[in-house]
């Protein structure tokens, strides 16, 4: 059975929720690309703090990484990154080549 039947036999049953196995399937689809996003950053992240040898090219990827995260998070309705930046530390020389300021951290 094809994804058109099944969304067919649903309206059937359920009109009004003819679309909710497709509006399912995306979001789990957005959910799992933004933690794929989150995992790259994380990666970068910790290469960054581990002092590599090309540590431009290494910055130069964390940075793409990170801007690819906001981009996805703000997609999905995510608009405030503030949190992230704390809870992934992002470094303020990442947030930097962005053009984000990171926010004060309170002591």
């Amino acid at each position: 059975m094809s994804l058109k039947d099944s969304l067919d036999m649903i309206r059937m049953v359920r009109p009004q929720t003819g679309t909710a196995a497709l509006d399912h399937e995306i979001m789990a689809e957005r959910a799992s690309s933004l933690g794929e996003a989150e995992r790259r950053v994380k990666k970068s992240i910790a290469e960054l703090k581990a002092e590599p040898e090309d540590r431009k090219a290494v910055l130069a990827t964390a940075r793409r990484y990170v801007w690819e995260y906001f981009v996805q998070r703000e997609l999905s309705g995510f608009r405030r990154h503030t949190d992230v930046i704390r809870d992934l530390d992002i470094p303020s020389e990442v947030l930097a080549g962005l053009g984000v300021m990171p926010a004060k951290r309170q002591t």
